[in-house]
Formats: C-alpha cells, structure tokens, sequence
C-alpha cells in the first residue's frame, strides 16, 4: 500500500477561471491588462513572486507583494464559491481508499481558510490529514511537503518510505518537490499549464485523477 498527497487548488479543486480572475483583479491595481488562462499558464511560477515579475517585467518589492498577496486573496475569497471539484475527484478518493491507500491533502493556500473549503465537499472522510500554509505566502512546496508527510507518519503511527508515497498535483512546483524528497508524482493535466510543460518535469502526466492513479500503479 502507498500513501497518496493529493494537491488542493487546481487539482481535486476545479478553481483555474477563479485563480486566473483573482490575478486579473491584482494586476489591475497596477493598471496592468487582464492577462488569459493560457498566459497564466505559461508564467506561472512559485515563489509567486516571481510569477507577478515575469508578468510585469520588472523586479516586485516586498511592500508590493505584500500588497499583491492581499489583493489577489481578497478577490479569491469573493469568487471561491464558484469552484467546483475536478469532474472525477470524488471517485479518484473513493477509489484509492477502495485500493487500501492512506491519503492527504497538502496545498499552499492559507490553513484556516483551506479547512471550511474542504469541508464544504465532504471529502475529509477520505483524508487522514489536511494541512495548508502556514508560513509565507508564495512559498516553493518541498518544505512544506516534507513537513506534512512527518506529520502524516506520526497520524498513522508507522514510518513512510519517501518510495510509498505518491504526490498528484497539476503544477512544476508539485513535481520539483516531490522529487527532491524521492518521491513519486504524477501531473493533472487540469489545463493550468501547457501540457508541454508539464511532460517537460520528466513524470507521468494524466488527464483525469483517476488516471494519474492508474498509471502510477495506485488501482
């Protein structure tokens, strides 16, 4: 049996059209024009910093990230009732719990605010730990994912070879930290990123969440 880190945003969470307006409404504050779903694509980086640099073409201060951040969470938080979850996440769950897989959420979207949203689905029944961010907002994934899978062995009380875990998310970050933890990972091809980008990360890539279990030999 392995143990499954699913991602949150973009993955079991359906929520590109409402990520992409939330950055619409940021940059706006800048006057900059409203940017497509596939520009997002294509720019998109963590740390996040980076992400509104390369959009902007020019170096972002800390003051204005700040800002930023908050922007693009206030008008996040407006529009988070239009995402709906991944057409087969809920089966996804279901069958790997059928299969006798542990799974956890791990996402970097702020931890109190994760929790309702995950309730709001039900899908904590499948879940043996959820944790969102913690830290600093933009943050690159590894550290986090380190510390989640310590405290996930310490939920189930036995240790977790890096080898039995499978992390399935739809962004470069996803895969850059599964691998510097020996992980496995397999990319959601959820449309957030050009697909060439993601075959790019070197790791399976699949269309739907019940695929990226199948083909990492999860069911």
């Amino acid at each position: 049996m392995i143990h499954i880190v699913w991602d949150w945003n973009g993955t079991l969470l359906d929520d590109l059209a409402v990520v992409v307006a939330a950055v619409n409404d940021t940059l706006a504050t800048v006057g900059r024009r409203p940017i497509t779903i596939e520009e997002y694509g294509a720019h998109y980086t963590r740390p996040v910093l980076l992400f509104y640099e390369r959009l902007l073409g020019r170096a972002v201060e800390a003051a204005e990230w700040r800002g930023f951040d908050l922007a693009f969470h206030d008008s996040y938080r407006r529009r988070a009732a239009a995402a709906t979850l991944a057409p087969d996440a809920r089966e996804a769950l279901a069958e790997a719990r059928r299969a006798g897989h542990s799974q956890s959420l791990l996402s970097m979207y702020w931890h109190d605010e994760l929790i309702p949203q995950v309730d709001r689905f039900g899908l904590d029944q499948f879940l043996v730990r959820i944790d969102g961010l913690r830290g600093t907002p933009g943050d690159r994934k590894q550290e986090y994912l380190e510390e989640h899978l310590r405290a996930v062995a310490g939920d189930l009380a036995r240790d977790l070879d890096p080898g039995d875990v499978l992390v399935v998310g739809d962004a470069l970050d996803d895969a850059a930290a599964a691998a510097a933890l020996g992980m496995n990972c397999v990319l959601y091809d959820g449309g957030a990123h050009p697909v060439d980008q993601l075959v790019a990360a070197g790791v399976p890539v699949a269309t739907s969440l019940r695929e990226a279990l199948r083909v990492a030999g999860a069911i």
